[in-house]
């Protein structure tokens, strides 16, 4: 069977954990989501980011997520692939270690790697996409530059592909991010 490693943390973006992970079982792959300092039972909280008119997105409070894997525990080796939730979540996650050498190892190995909306600052902070064409929430296009990534613009409906990385703008983009995620597991399996 095959395996999906999901990373979140508190505030992580509602629709960008909870659509995937649904999906992703539904088609009949196994998914263990872990956030640092918690474990299995705990819970994370989501938030809503909502797209109403302003020059940002709203946020609302989400619902209570029950974490099915403590991160302490996880066995890199056991995971085909790695998806990056978004929110406000990267923003403090990229600061811990272990969750840089998780996104080391699955570009190292080049196994398919999704990351929508903020999570690309995880991407950012582990220097893993100097030359590589991703998107994400239009205010981190700077921080991809930065990075030596190369930000493509895109809808928030959309989703972009290079190498082993699919990466999308927004939680519209669950369709496409998640197509091409299948589509790169299966190019590897």
């Amino acid at each position: 069977m095959v395996k999906i490693l999901m990373i979140a943390g508190d505030f992580t973006e509602d629709y960008e954990l909870m659509v995937p992970y649904q999906a992703l079982q539904v088609v009949g792959l196994e998914v263990d989501v872990v956030c640092p300092d918690k474990n299995k039972g705990d819970i994370v909280k989501t938030a809503i980011h909502d797209f109403e008119g302003y020059q940002t997105y709203t946020e609302k409070v989400g619902h209570n997520f029950i974490l099915n894997a403590s991160f302490q525990n996880i066995k890199l080796h056991e995971y085909d692939g790695l998806f990056i939730t978004g929110g406000r979540s990267p923003e403090y996650l990229r600061m811990d270690s272990r969750i840089i050498d998780i996104v080391h190892y699955f570009m190292d190995l080049e196994k398919p790697i999704a990351s929508i909306c903020h999570g690309v600052q995880i991407l950012t902070a582990a220097d893993v996409i100097r030359g590589l064409d991703v998107t994400g929430y239009y205010s981190l296009e700077p921080e991809v530059k930065s990075a030596g990534g190369n930000f493509i613009k895109k809808e928030a409906h959309e989703a972009v592909i290079c190498r082993n990385l699919v990466t999308s703008p927004a939680w519209p983009g669950n369709i496409e991010i998640l197509k091409g995620f299948l589509k790169l597991l299966k190019r590897q399996n």
